[in-house]
């Protein structure tokens, strides 16, 4: 029964100068839980139901109910468990276990016990159960502050079918994966209560906003049918009529084949296609297929490169223009602000990728699969029953592959996901597993259907360079002597693995031919910078052909790069020089060559060995097994037996494929005797990071471009003016440059850059400032994090 005392308790403290009643308690955890379980698996939802009911139960304490009463406190629901006084989610986890305990006995202690992550962590994040820096769960809820929080709240008049619901039968799918047989599969557990805890902090998140702002509709914004998405694409890919050209018979060809195979059970399949064989459109016509014939209800694109992810989702904005902009969402993390500052409204500027399409990165992907904090974990639920795209697979995280590879197989397995592999350089996840327990991949990706049905003849038909490999592969060359050489070209693309390989190469090549066009690309420009870089390399190659065309002589061509341009740029470049380096890096260059194969002769690609180091790590793991794979110099150094050998070898010589013991953190062992679930989430989300976030910061650029949609000086006004905001977010990722967080302070007290305080954590060029930031070599600084053969460099 519900009495006039619990209904007056509040939820939330209505904005100032808005109007608005108080959000009410018992109207906010009934409508959390009906949304949460709505989001969760069918494994979970009457799980979740409980556990959005139970959410909030210790905001009934009158202690708390006085504090958010208070005016002007807009962010009071938000938790900070350090003040003892203004916490409220021990409550609900201690009488998850409480009650259900009372109901259903030892089942329903076990279902306690998972609830008590969930809930205890929904503002604070997942937490270790016990041990790891700091006391862990256990220790907190255990403590008098929680005992009392809970006595306090129980002391206050409840609504019955708030505090007293329970589960009339126990599913024992609820509980099954806890069982003793899970223990040989790492994280499985651990990934299906992140998917619990994901539904239930959207659910808060949601109904947050819905009283905040009235945007109740932006709940089911993303719930939209995929069939419309699928008739745009077939429009426009009819477009481009009947092909012509030899290279355009074969993309048919593979589109025909994606489209095919689309029909298949769910599961994991491969997309073995060489650079130029169309596998960007011909995957998502594959993914949009797949996901129609199968009911799925979204496609998430994940790209390695932050530097070229607005490429692929450009591409992607233009087939679904007529569908409006919100069919499209680019995510990654070049514009997040900390997520230790937490305010109510950097909690709404959060993404939970809620809309069709999801252009994002492998790091945004992979670390949100693993994250314990609530803006990371939110979107996880809107993975279920999708499907995943791997562009350039070849690129996943060496150092991380097990606990990826196991990740993925859960997904497929108990949350009905579709993952596509798409490459031209296929990995090996899919070899018998190692019986080394150190090395190698101890367990596959499993069952993987490729969808071409001839790899080795697409090969052969889309043969257009010839790779010259120098004498040896272990006598560098000077700079001066490369540019000498590579300045001698009317056109070349030269790649190389360090950025400041980048910059010299540039200067010395600019400096043997004035009269060349020449560009610079490293991710130490940003997004908008390099697009427009992109898009005048493109033009000048335009008109170099038109000029050849008409008999004319064209302007000399040269681009100096990093390895962004690697994996899906679309350039095509008559000779194309590589530094040595990885053997899937080298082909993945070699797609910028002769890409349509138009030339009269194959294209030329250069191997050379520069003065410099491999970056330590993987870069140089990458270029000594390449090195390994090459030796006698074989005729064709791209065959696919090669790069199978190769991918087999990389990841056995690897010092580890859980350098960071994920596998260890995350394994579900037990303990019967106290019905306890203990997992080290923390711990696991602490140590699995792609890029170390503790060495970078993103610095906001006020680069000028008479291409971009929006105006940065206006974008960064409404930041500073009103604060984060997701669309707004969105937007100003084309202008964040990351760099290491030591060059910070130094940057700070020259002047260059300022914190952003309504962003605590996200930097800013200071207006006006030019010295900073360079039009054609981006960022000033000495370097920038991240390993570009991890997932992000460049």
């Amino acid at each position: 029964m519900i009495t006039d005392a619990s209904s007056l308790d509040w939820a939330h403290s209505p904005p100032d100068g808005s109007g608005k009643d108080p959000h009410g308690l018992d109207e906010h955890l009934r409508s959390v839980g009906n949304l949460a379980a709505y989001f969760a698996p069918d494994s979970a939802k009457a799980v979740v139901r409980l556990a959005g009911l139970w959410h909030d139960l210790g905001k009934r304490r009158p202690g708390f109910q006085a504090y958010i009463r208070q005016a002007g406190i807009v962010d009071a629901h938000i938790e900070r468990v350090a003040e003892h006084e203004k916490t409220h989610s021990a409550a609900g986890a201690l009488w998850a276990v409480q009650h259900l305990e009372q109901q259903h006995g030892a089942q329903g202690k076990i279902l306690g016990r998972l609830l008590q992550y969930v809930i205890a962590g929904h503002h604070a994040g997942l937490d270790n159960w016990e041990g790891g820096q700091g006391p862990g769960l256990a220790a907190r809820l255990i403590s008098g502050d929680a005992q009392r929080e809970l006595s306090e709240a129980l002391g206050r008049p409840q609504a019955d079918d708030i505090l007293y619901a329970t589960l009339s039968d126990i599913s024992l799918n609820s509980v099954a994966i806890c069982n003793e047989h899970q223990n040989l599969t790492p994280g499985r557990f651990a990934l299906w209560v992140r998917m619990v805890f994901s539904s239930l902090v959207d659910a808060d998140f949601l109904d947050t906003e819905a009283y905040m702002d009235g945007r109740k509709a932006e709940a089911r914004q993303g719930k939209k049918d995929l069939q419309p998405l699928r008739s745009e694409l077939s429009a426009y890919l009819a477009s481009f009529g009947e092909p012509t050209t030899a290279v355009n018979h074969t993309r048919a060809d593979v589109l025909a084949q994606c489209r095919s195979k689309a029909g298949l059970a769910p599961g994991v399949f491969s997309l073995t296609v060489p650079t130029g064989g169309g596998k960007t459109l011909s995957s998502l016509a594959f993914a949009l297929d797949h996901a129609v014939n199968h009911g799925k209800q979204r496609i998430v694109y994940a790209i390695p490169y932050t530097s070229i992810i607005e490429q692929t989702a450009d591409v992607f904005r233009e087939v679904f223009k007529a569908l409006g902009e919100d069919v499209v969402i680019e995510h990654h993390s070049n514009a997040e602000s900390n997520p230790e500052d937490e305010t109510t409204r950097s909690r709404l500027a959060c993404e939970n990728w809620d809309a069709p399409l999801i252009v994002t990165t492998n790091v945004q992907l992979f670390e949100s699969l693993f994250a314990r904090k609530t803006s990371r974990c939110r979107k996880l639920h809107s993975l279920i029953n999708s499907v995943i795209v791997l562009d350039e697979a070849q690129l996943l995280p060496v150092d991380f592959l097990q606990p990826v590879v196991d990740v993925l197989r859960y997904l497929v397995e108990d949350f009905g996901v579709t993952v596509l592999l798409c490459t031209a350089t296929q990995p090996a996840l899919n070899t018998p597993p190692s019986v080394d327990p150190q090395r190698g991949l101890r367990r596959a990706i499993g069952p993987v259907t490729e969808i071409i049905d001839d790899v080795p003849a697409l090969y052969r038909a889309l043969e257009r360079v010839r790779v010259h490999l120098p004498p040896s592969l272990e006598i560098p060359r000077s700079w001066s002597e490369l540019a000498d050489e590579i300045a001698g070209h009317d056109t070349a693309l030269t790649i190389v693995s360090r950025r400041v390989d980048a910059a010299e190469l540039y200067r010395l090549i600019k400096a043997r031919n004035d009269g060349a066009r020449c560009w610079h690309l490293s991710a130490l420009m940003c997004a908008q910078h390099r697009s427009d870089a992109i898009a005048e390399i493109k033009d000048a190659l335009r008109a170099r052909r038109d000029a050849l065309n008409a008999g004319q002589i064209p302007d000399p061509i040269h681009v100096v790069s990093t390895q962004l341009v690697e994996a899906g740029v679309d350039l095509d470049f008559p000779v194309v020089y590589r530094a040595l380096a990885g053997l899937d890096s080298i082909a993945q260059a070699a797609g910028r060559c002769n890409r349509e194969g138009k030339l009269p002769e194959p294209g030329a690609v250069h191997v050379f060995v520069p003065p410099t180091k491999a970056p330590p790590g993987l870069l140089t793991l990458a270029r000594d097994t390449c090195k390994a794979v090459w030796r006698g110099l074989p005729v064709d150094p791209f065959a696919l037996p090669l790069i199978d050998l190769y991918f087999k070898r990389l990841y056995h010589d690897a010092p580890s494929t859980d350098k960071a013991r994920i596998c260890e953190l995350l394994k579900l062992e037990p303990d019967l005797k106290a019905m306890s679930l203990p997992v080290q989430f923390r711990s696991a989300a602490d140590a699995f990071k792609l890029i170390d976030e503790k060495d970078s910061a993103t610095v906001l650029v006020r680069y000028h471009s008479a291409n971009a949609r929006d105006d940065v000086d206006s974008l960064i006004g409404m930041l500073e003016r009103d604060g984060p905001a997701r669309w707004l977010m969105r937007k100003l990722q084309r202008y964040g440059v990351t760099i290491h967080q030591h060059q910070v302070q130094r940057l700070v007290d020259m002047g260059d850059i300022v914190e952003i305080a309504a962003c605590p954590g996200l930097y800013l060029q200071r207006e006006g400032w030019d010295c900073f930031y360079d039009p054609v070599m981006g960022a000033k600084v000495d370097s920038a994090p991240g390993d570009p053969g991890n997932y992000v460099s460049s």
